[in-house]
């Protein structure tokens, strides 16, 4: 990875030094092409960060690849990177209206009216992510119609009991960041569709939660990167892209780039960041302004053993009360037994560290015990705290945005192509999204190329 220079000359600048940004410049050095990324952190990976817990490194962010992840788990095979399954072993956990209670599969029998009424809901959900255009949400039928109401709105009209809201909170909390009031019913039905289904979603065997990176995911991109070498320049944030018909040149705190084409991988909300000439369309902005990601925070608590795996519980709880509202047991297979908690910002970021652990134990003890008082490590990571893509995996999309400003979401700005995990039609918000929008932009970027050389 470069240090600071004044300025250079290449083919393709990319903005962003994620997995979307160094995928698509890996396509491109495959293709040929000079390329130089320019990241604004002093540290690849993006929503991607290796923490470390009791001496184990865990991944603060984007953790889980899916058997259908293809692209990530390429790009982790190519550079020498492992699998490790997620333990799953056993019965999950249930904390609801002050009670524990323990089950088999993905959604918690409470009552015999709450399973029909889960049931019932969950069949209407699937039913209507069935009407979903893979590609364009927003060009579904009745687009206009779902966009115009919240989740939590279609729950409400669904008669969903109290259960069953009580789960989906959980559902929409770890996958946008936000309350089911908060995000709009298509933009819930198109991640839904483009994640491969409610339960794929959800499921950790042969779902989205299958397999972890047993190195950690941002050892990935930390690879990928030194491949990469020189062509990849941190503490560079982007502040002014200028173009005209020749090219392109991009203005960072480090130094100016000159390219024919620049691919801006950043999330979508910091497009309003860079001061681009000429200027964005308008409804470009506004899609800037309104993509903005929802809160997520993660909290890692480290014990001697995994000792609820001697009770046959498998570490996945969920719960309807507290800062703490789903774990997952992370740790090695030979110890030391590792619970990972997804936390509500707005009931854990506010406080100071030692208030952040004592909440989060304090949940421990009541999912599994009067032994998860005693831990020998913690930490925590609050997303919304970071300067660059603050929040959680997706956007908490209100209302109307999906309808009204989602074509600007690819649309190329001249010589400015987007890419980034948000801009997938597929696997949208994870990591194997990142890869796929990096490789295509790289593609789509090397065919104008070839246009303009005329080859």
């Amino acid at each position: 990875m470069s240090k600071s220079r004044e300025s250079t000359t290449v083919d393709v600048v990319v903005v962003g030094a994620g997995f979307s940004g160094l995928s698509a410049a890996d396509r491109l050095v495959s293709m040929g092409l000079s390329v130089q990324v320019v990241e604004g952190r002093d540290r690849v990976g993006g929503r991607v960060l290796t923490g470390e817990v009791a001496g184990v490194p865990v991944d603060f962010g984007g953790t889980w690849v899916s058997p259908r992840h293809t692209a990530i788990r390429e790009l982790a095979a190519r550079f020498g990177c492992t699998i490790t399954p997620q333990f799953a072993d056993g019965r999950n956990t249930l904390w609801m209206a002050g009670r524990r209670r323990t089950y088999k599969g993905t959604i918690p029998p409470v009552s015999p009216f709450a399973v029909v009424n889960m049931a019932r809901v969950q069949m209407a959900l699937e039913k209507l992510v069935g009407t979903i255009d893979a590609e364009a949400a927003w060009k579904s039928p009745n687009a206009e119609e779902l966009d115009a109401i919240s989740f939590g709105q279609w729950l409400g009209q669904q008669r969903a009991g109290t259960p069953t809201r009580a789960l989906m909170n959980v559902v929409s909390r770890v996958q946008w960041g936000a309350s089911p009031d908060d995000i709009s019913m298509l933009a819930v039905l198109g991640y839904i569709r483009g994640a491969g289904g409610f339960d794929h979603m959800l499921d950790v065997e042969n779902g989205m939660q299958q397999d972890r990176i047993t190195e950690t995911t941002q050892e990935i991109a930390q690879r990928v990167a030194t491949h990469l070498g020189d062509r990849v320049l941190l503490s560079a944030p982007a502040r002014r892209i200028v173009q005209d018909r020749s090219g392109v040149t991009v203005h960072t705190d480090a130094m100016t780039i000159a390219a024919k084409y620049a691919i801006v991988t950043t999330a979508t909300m910091h497009r309003k960041d860079i001061a681009f000439e000429p200027a964005l369309p308008e409804r470009a902005v506004s899609l800037s302004k309104l993509w903005r990601l929802g809160g997520l925070s993660k909290a890692y608590v480290a014990y001697e053993t995994p000792f609820w795996r001697k009770d046959g519980v498998s570490g996945e709880a969920i719960s309807d009360t507290g800062a703490v509202f789903i774990t997952f047991d992370v740790g090695p297979e030979d110890g030391p037994g590792i619970l990972l908690g997804f936390c509500d910002p707005g009931l854990f970021d506010g406080f100071d560290p030692e208030n952040r652990r004592r909440r989060v134990i304090q949940q421990m003890v009541e999912l599994y015990g009067p032994q998860a008082g005693n831990p020998i490590d913690y930490v925590d990571h609050c997303w919304l705290e970071e300067e660059f893509g603050a929040g959680g995996p997706n956007p908490a999309l209100p209302p109307f945005a999906l309808t009204s400003y989602a074509t600007a979401l690819t649309e190329p700005h001249g010589r400015v192509e987007w890419a980034g995990t948000e801009t997938a039609a597929e696997s949208s918000g994870c990591m194997n999204g990142a890869v796929v929008t990096g490789q295509q932009a790289a593609e789509r970027v090397a065919e104008r190329i070839g246009k303009e050389s005329g080859k």
